[in-house]
């Protein structure tokens, strides 16, 4: 009697706009004797290029790509291939960051930091219908749902929304509203809607101490 075909490995989309990066994630996956890797792309466009002919269980995904927010293309990703599962993989604040990209539909979120086997842990628990987050996260979340104030999140970060958040990182790179416009496909006055936005929120009294802001907490973060 023939013996069973050997289970079909699960297809791994990377997306991440730093080479070196996805050459090492893309080695430790293909390493492995359930999973291989199907594509790769720096940015959004690329990705979602790729959704079709690489046919990815599940999609890793930075914060940071060339021509859009990793965020956005999650959002992109739930309506183009709703059945895709995506992990954010990113060196941006989880305490910031990792409710959101749930909210965009991330079934999960770990930083760059962590250990290799930690990356192939959570690929393999969302896979098998699990979220991953850190005990810390699943923690805040729980705090928000009982009333709780976040322990490390500052409220009026928190209270940006997505894009808000998006041009606040492009501010503290330097950009200027109209490198921000052509980054994210807008127009200058949204920009500056959102910027108008931002200050109103964070309660700075001028663009000035909204800049100083910026670079400050885009430095503390290391966001490349």
């Amino acid at each position: 009697m023939a013996g069973k075909n050997p289970k079909p490995k699960k297809r791994i989309l990377l997306v991440d706009d730093h080479p070196l990066l996805r050459e090492g994630i893309a080695q430790l996956v293909n390493e492995q004797p359930d999973l291989q890797v199907c594509g790769e792309a720096e940015d959004r466009a690329g990705a979602l290029a790729l959704l079709e002919g690489a046919r990815p269980d599940l999609a890793v995904v930075d914060l940071s790509l060339k021509d859009q927010s990793g965020l956005e293309l999650i959002k992109d990703f739930k309506i183009r291939a709703p059945g895709l599962l995506v992990l954010v993989l990113s060196m941006h604040d989880e305490s910031l960051y990792a409710e959101r990209a749930l909210r965009a539909g991330a079934r999960g979120y770990i930083m760059k930091r962590e250990a290799s086997h930690k990356v192939l842990d959570a690929i393999r628990r969302i896979l098998a219908g699990d979220i991953f987050v850190s005990d810390k996260i699943v923690a805040g979340i729980l705090n928000k749902v009982s009333g709780q104030p976040p322990a490390s999140t500052p409220a009026a970060l928190a209270a940006l929304s997505d894009r808000e958040l998006e041009v606040l990182l492009l501010i503290g790179k330097g950009y200027g509203s109209q490198q921000i416009a052509s980054q994210l496909h807008i127009s200058v006055k949204t920009v500056e809607t959102h910027r108008a936005n931002i200050k109103l929120k964070l309660k700075f009294a001028s663009g000035g101490e909204l800049l100083q802001f910026a670079i400050r907490w885009t430095h503390e973060r290391g966001a490349s």
